[in-house]
Order: structure tokens, then C-alpha cells, then sequence
């Protein structure tokens, strides 16, 4: 393999800076992923050569991270669609539940936060809204690190919760329920007409939890675009005029995705298909009570560790669902 500096300055020219780093990350994990196999070879060569069982659970150790490499390495390649590569733009929308749902919003507010904090990735707080007597009402989240979206895109669905909810004195249990939308943060200018007239703008005063999410301005802006009912909505910016083009441009993006029902099949697999927020219709259950069990029903993917989950651990789920996605898209072709 070339090292890097193999491109002539014409192909770098046609590069982003964005697109450069991928490549160079790219490159540097898979020296890594080499690294890590030679390792183990080195290993298993000196075990045989000195008959040194002691090296045994070195081996095993290295084994372990070079699969552990391999494995991330190996779902990366899964990535090839259109917007992977871009930034996620993910809303979470309380549903059927009442407070026990806004509850399991701020759950998996927590759960996208702390997963994206493990990759090194960062998260802005676009949009909040307080629900009426505990939780999140609904929150819209700006996700920016590398293929972002490409992962995030297995969260999209319904999500069902089974726990004894601490909001129902009975001490019964309760399903709850929780819609994740998660849309490509397209930065290039998107060649969509927007009629102004089309449009209502409505500015509100920002419902963050004082200053832990958001500041309470009266800067906050609404979007509704009334031929499609889409509306969007931004509070974290500095100023109003900022918040309403950061709405603008997901209006943009959702628009532009929105043309591109012509070719179904493209659309499904960037959106995938919207479902009603209750029962019957989610992606993944959580349950917690009489027992401990995550399940994916797309992929059958489960994890009985439900603390691990809850507390951003959800490559598992997101691998299953790429390898899922990818044996589907080639089975259709």
C-alpha cells in the first residue's frame, strides 16, 4: 500500500479537508489493525519456539484487541451509502406513556450522549423542550464526528420501554414509548426552492432546564413548511438570526430528502420508514422488569445488560443493524 502524499496536488484539490482527514484516519486504523496482528503472530511464534505457556493469556489479550480492531475496521467498509460520512442530526419525541415517556427520553437523550461522548464524538443541543412534570417532552441533537449519520441511521424507529415505572404509585409495570428520527446534517448548499410564502416563522422563548441545555432567550425559531406539514425548530444558537439559519438549512435537508420519493428504495435507506409512536411498531424493546433484556427486532441482536446499554454501549446493536442492512441491499440487487 502507498503511504500518504501518493496524490498529486490536482486530486487533493478535488478533496475537502474533511474528507482528507477521513482518509488519513482510515489509513492510520488500519496500520493499527496490522500492528495488531503482527503482535499476536510475535506472540504465538515465541510461545511455540520457547514451549512458554506463560505467554498464553498475553496472546489471548492481544488476540482479543486485534478482533476487537478488525471488527471496527470491517463495519466501517459497511458505510458506503450517500450521507454516511456526514454529521446526524437526531430528534427523540415522547409518545404514548405520558410522564413515564418523556422520562425514557431523557434515558436515551443520555444513552446517544454518552455513546457519542465514547467515539470522541461532540453533541449540541439544537432544540428542548421540558416535559410537563419530569423528563423530555422532545430534543433535537446536532452529532458531528466522522460517519456519524452512517451509524446513527440504526437508531431511527420506535424504541419500547418495559419497566415499574417510578411515576405510577401502584408500582405496576409500564410500557412507554419514544420516537428517534435521525437525518444527515447535508452542510453543502442544497439546490432546493423554498417559497417564502410557503413558510410560517414563529419565535418563541428557549425552554432549556436553566442553562444545563440551552439558554431561556426569546431568540428561539419555528418553522413550519405548509405545504408538507415538516416543521423544524432551533434554540441554541447565539442569536435569533443564526437559530433561523441553522433551521433553514435542516428545512432544506428534510425537503431535499423528501424529493427523493421518486426513487424509493434511495429514500428508504436514508430515512427508513416512519412508524406511529406506540405499540406495535418499534424497532427495539427494552425491558427491565420481571427481567433484563434488549432486543432488537430488525436483527434479533440482545443484550442483557441493560446498565451497559442505558449507559451508551449500543455498537453491538449498530453493527447487527449495518451487517443487516448491507445483506438486504445486496440481496435486492
Amino acid at each position: 500500500m502507498e503511504e500518504p502524499g501518493f496524490w498529486d496536488d490536482a486530486d487533493k484539490a478535488n478533496l475537502s479537508m474533511k474528507e482528507l482527514k477521513n482518509l488519513k484516519d482510515t489509513l492510520e486504523e488500519y496500520q493499527r489493525v496490522l500492528t495488531a496482528y503482527e503482535d499476536v503472530e510475535t506472540l504465538l511464534e515465541m510461545g511455540y519456539e520457547e514451549d512458554d505457556a506463560s505467554l498464553i493469556p498475553e496472546a489471548q489479550e492481544a488476540m482479543a484487541d486485534f478482533t476487537a480492531r478488525f471488527e471496527a475496521l470491517r463495519i466501517k467498509t459497511l458505510l458506503s451509502e450517500e450521507y454516511d460520512k456526514d454529521n446526524a442530526i437526531v430528534t427523540l419525541h415522547a409518545g404514548a406513556g405520558g410522564t413515564e415517556a418523556c422520562d425514557w427520553v431523557s434515558m436515551l437523550y443520555r444513552m446517544y450522549s454518552r455513546w457519542a461522548e465514547k467515539h470522541g464524538f461532540t453533541v449540541k443541543v439544537l432544540d428542548f423542550l421540558d416535559g410537563d412534570e419530569a423528563g423530555i417532552k422532545s430534543v433535537t441533537m446536532e452529532i458531528d464526528g466522522e460517519n456519524a449519520f452512517g451509524y446513527l441511521k440504526s437508531e431511527r424507529g420506535i424504541h419500547r420501554l418495559v419497566r415499574i415505572s417510578p411515576f405510577n404509585a401502584a408500582g405496576k409495570r409500564q410500557t412507554s414509548f419514544a420516537s428517534c428520527d435521525v437525518m444527515p446534517d447535508i452542510e453543502e448548499d442544497l439546490d432546493v426552492e423554498i417559497n417564502e410564502d410557503d413558510l410560517r416563522i414563529d419565535t418563541y422563548r428557549s425552554s432549556g432546564a436553566g442553562g444545563q441545555h440551552i439558554n431561556k432567550t426569546s431568540s428561539a425559531i419555528r418553522i413550519t413548511h405548509l405545504p408538507t406539514n415538516i416543521v423544524v425548530q432551533c434554540q441554541n444558537e447565539r442569536s435569533q438570526h443564526m437559530n433561523k439559519d441553522k433551521a433553514m438549512q435542516m428545512l432544506k435537508a428534510k425537503l431535499f430528502l423528501l424529493k427523493q420519493q421518486e426513487n424509493q428504495e434511495k429514500l428508504s435507506g436514508i430515512r427508513g420508514e416512519v412508524k406511529d409512536n406506540a405499540w406495535g411498531s418499534q424497532i427495539r424493546s427494552y425491558v427491565m422488569q420481571p427481567y433484563k433484556l434488549i432486543k432488537d427486532h430488525r436483527t434479533g441482536e440482545e443484550n442483557s445488560n441493560v446498565d451497559a446499554v442505558m449507559d451508551g454501549d449500543i455498537d453491538g446493536f449498530i453493527n447487527a443493524y449495518l451487517k443487516w442492512n448491507n445483506l438486504k441491499k445486496s440481496q435486492t440487487e
